[in-house]
């Protein structure tokens, strides 16, 4: 190993594959090799797990880890909880991935004899990776800045981190540290930090991570939302904002499924568009999504169902009404219904889940029933931007060409109602409006066109009916006055001038 302070000789710097879901991404393409990497949070916000996981996912027996730990337990302890995860391979332990516990030295006090047995370990095993655990341990945070203590620890990371960026190694130190103690000299001296915290809103609590510095590199700004799972650490990036490319005509249009809606939406939905369905409960959102899906599997295509309000099994019971081949279109790969209505979600995870599914079958309709179910599954803490959470979710798969119909429940489409919600209707390019209205002493369901975007359209309220076989588009109520009122009247005849 050399000790020389050029640590290569390229002009590029390699890229190490963090082997974390979704992380790479947001570091910009991954981490910088012989990098010196902070890890810092507070206390149980996953920074150990996240550090192991990238070693396990790199460590080799010709390129391996040392894993400093400076803890009140034994490394044992610590071991027997991190082997639970799946990215835990007991079978790189020690020849790959080796533990050293520096409890003995770090309880001395003296922080040279703490650096000189780094150094040791370092110069008998030539790891390509070293991490320390905790670093915050070793150096006794929480002095004051102008004490004595302090100034032996600046003098402290000063020399662990010229050494460790001397060495060939990539390396990360991991500390529980506050928001108000940036101006550590560690901060200074790193190349990566990763900052991981865990938002807490009522009983919601949702963990995010945050790039705060990579030298060299544009890294995903924002909070990002991370999960602990069996897996380990994934992590959802928060969804740059896309730009919808420009049609060029003509655009394709995409069958409805409904009898009668094609003629109402001047021939179809346009292939790319986004559509919102809104009406009040019961009347038929679902099934007219569910048509949508059938007739895309009928003329070739795969589609995406998100369910939030019920499980698959009973969304596809009552999808029957509509088509009794939805069962087989699963089976052969062409639909994925997909379930996403656990509490405390981020919208990046949703989008996550729902692009897997799109990308597995090719889909080109995806259906998000219902925003009312996709708004509750949220983090309190994400609910309060609802409408730019969805404008980020509808950008990113519409940016690809798929067509999505979303439907949302308007507890108001009642005599001096909204048709839609404000917060959701700007990002849409086609809403069809279903409401009740009174009609001759009889609750009917009409349904009508109130925007296609670049596109003729039907302008009239129509009445629909919920059948044994699905919706079915009927008669125009042109010659009714006071529609949107939900009591209409039948517009008198016009008189014949008398000769």
């Amino acid at each position: 190993m050399t000790a020389s302070p050029f640590v290569s000789d390229d002009s590029v710097m390699r890229n190490i594959a963090t082997g974390v879901p979704g992380l790479d991404a947001v570091l910009g393409g991954g981490l910088c090799e012989y990098a010196f990497n902070l890890v810092a949070g507070a206390p149980g916000s996953g920074k150990t797990t996240l550090v192991q996981q990238i070693l396990f996912a790199n460590a080799t027996r010709e390129r391996p880890a040392l894993y400093f730990t400076v803890l009140g337990e034994p490394t044992v302890k610590m071991l027997r909880y991190q082997r639970q995860f799946e990215f835990f391979n007991a079978a790189l332990v020690p020849a790959a991935v080796r533990f050293v516990n520096l409890a003995a030295e770090a309880s001395s006090g003296d922080l040279e004899v703490v650096l000189q047995r780094v150094i040791a370990e370092v110069a008998a095993t030539q790891p390509a990776f070293v991490a320390v655990d905790s670093f915050r341990t070793i150096v006794g945070g929480g002095r004051a800045a102008e004490s004595p203590e302090s100034l032996d620890m600046a003098h402290f990371v000063n020399r662990l981190a010229q050494q460790l960026t001397t060495w060939e190694v990539t390396s990360f130190l991991i500390g529980e540290y506050s928001d108000t103690e940036q101006r550590q000299p560690v901060f200074t001296i790193a190349d990566t930090i990763l900052w991981l915290s865990e938002d807490v809103d009522r009983n919601s609590a949702t963990r995010k991570l945050r790039v705060v510095k990579v030298r060299g590199r544009n890294p995903m700004p924002g909070l990002h939302t991370f999960r602990l799972n069996a897996s380990g650490v994934q992590v959802f990036p928060r969804i740059p904002e896309q730009v919808r490319p420009r049609r060029q005509q003509p655009v394709a249009r995409l069958g409805t499924g409904v009898p009668g809606l094609d003629a109402m939406t001047g021939g179809g939905i346009p292939a790319g568009d986004v559509v919102l369905l809104t009406g009040p409960a019961g009347s038929g959102k679902t099934t007219f999504a569910t048509h949508f899906v059938a007739q895309g599997l009928v003329d070739g295509e795969a589609c995406v169902v998100a369910v939030f309000e019920e499980y698959p099994d009973a969304y596809l019971t009552r999808a029957k009404v509509v088509s009794t081949g939805l069962d087989h279109m699963i089976d052969v790969g062409r639909l994925i219904v997909t379930y996403l209505r656990p509490l405390d979600l981020s919208v990046d995870e949703m989008l996550a889940e729902i692009e897997r599914a799109v990308q597995r079958i090719g889909a080109s309709r995806v259906v998000i029933d219902s925003l009312s179910g996709f708004e509750v599954a949220l983090a309190p803490s994400y609910r309060a931007d609802f409408r730019e959470s969805l404008y980020r979710l509808v950008g990113a798969l519409t940016v690809s060409g798929v067509t999505v119909l979303m439907t949302d429940e308007v507890v108001d489409a009642t005599p001096g109602g909204r048709f839609t919600h404000e917060r959701v209707s700007f990002i849409t390019d086609d809403i069809l409006v279903q409401r009740y209205v009174e009609i001759d002493g009889a609750l009917q369901k009409v349904l009508s066109v109130v925007k296609m975007r670049g596109s003729e359209h039907a302008t009239d309220f129509r009445t629909y009916r919920l059948t044994a076989t699905g919706a079915v588009i009927g008669a125009s109520l042109a010659d009714y006055h006071g529609i949107t009122t939900g009591v209409p009247t039948l517009a008198a005849p016009a008189r014949v001038p008398s000769v």
